[in-house]
């Protein structure tokens, strides 16, 4: 990690606005990662370009190296010179960039990207984000930037600043406030292969809207396959206790995290709204893993539309 950029009493928070898109543009260009807001969640990021920066990124978070990131560029022109674009890499960038959309294509042998980016990989994962203060840093860097969540390893993604600074205290010097993250769930990730498509993971972006805009049915991925992208890990978002998944109420020694009808300590969403659900689901898992409960227990979600990615990040918070 660059310790000489992180501060051991907490990272900096600084709002969002000029004087933090200076400070964070000086860090990246040193190769320090800074954690910025995204409309996703709050992403690490670090030049893309640049064997050591990946590597702080790695070592902030105990990221395994096995584990790609995902590139974030200002735009599909941008995105051309790193990857392979077929028609239908076009179309998916026309209709949803910028936005909560990552691309998986075939990385072009020359493109500018420290090799632990794509983990050795022969594609790359690529975004386009949406959020003001991503694109201006893009707009200001001279090269793409790797972002992952800005969490440690396998933990609670951020949806807030404060959530950043408490996952990674002592290992980064600065993060950029932009409030609570909109989506607050990380990117659908889409992979296109020769012969089909697939969803490596589920996102804002339903796998509904993906097949009328692609008209064919998603090819599933063959069990054992390798770590194509982020968030495909059995075990990850983890509150650090045991979660119960589609609880009707609270067993004793449990935090209660509820949905529509279902009442709890707190509500992921009381009238049942799926998009406020994701927005909130990380907010509720770093509460319940601050209660004084050893347990945590989670309301039935409804797994269709973005409802299939909030099941599927529960899921992984409860293996």
């Amino acid at each position: 990690m660059s310790a000489a950029n992180a501060d051991p009493a907490g990272p900096a928070i600084l709002p969002m606005g000029e004087d933090a898109l200076q400070r964070a543009g000086q860090a990246l260009e040193a190769g320090h990662p800074v954690a910025v807001p995204t409309e996703t969640v709050y992403g690490l990021a670090a030049r893309a370009d640049s064997d050591s920066a990946v590597a702080a990124i790695y070592a902030a978070k105990g990221r395994p190296s096995f584990n790609p990131l995902i590139v974030h560029v200002p735009d599909t022109q941008a995105a051309r010179r790193l990857a392979r674009f077929d028609p239908r890499a076009e179309a998916l960038a026309e209709r949803f960039w910028p936005g909560p959309l990552t691309l998986v294509l075939p990385r072009l042998p020359d493109a500018p990207l420290a090799d632990a980016v794509t983990a050795g990989l022969a594609t790359v994962a690529i975004r386009c984000p949406a959020h003001p203060a991503m694109q201006a840093l893009l707009q200001r860097c001279p090269f793409p930037l790797a972002a992952p969540s800005a969490n440690r390893s396998g933990a609670i993604s951020p949806s807030t600043a404060e959530h950043v600074a408490r996952s990674l205290q002592g290992r980064i010097g600065l993060v950029i406030d932009g409030g609570a993250a909109e989506q607050g769930i990380e990117s659908t990730i889409v992979a296109l292969d020769r012969d089909g498509w697939r969803i490596l993971r589920p996102g804002p972006i339903a796998l509904e809207t993906l097949r009328d805009l692609l008209a064919s049915e998603p090819a599933a991925s063959a069990p054992g396959t390798a770590i194509e992208a982020p968030g495909q890990l059995a075990s990850h978002y983890a509150p650090g206790k045991p979660v119960r998944l589609n609880a009707s109420e609270a067993q004793d020694g449990e935090y209660m995290i509820g949905f529509g009808t279902v009442a709890g300590d707190t509500s992921l969403s009381a009238t049942g709204d799926l998009f406020e659900a994701a927005a909130r689901l990380y907010a509720c898992l770093h509460r319940a893993a601050a209660s004084a409960q050893p347990r945590i227990a989670v309301a039935p979600i409804p797994h269709c539309g973005i409802g299939a990615a909030i099941n599927d990040r529960l899921a992984r918070a409860a293996a």
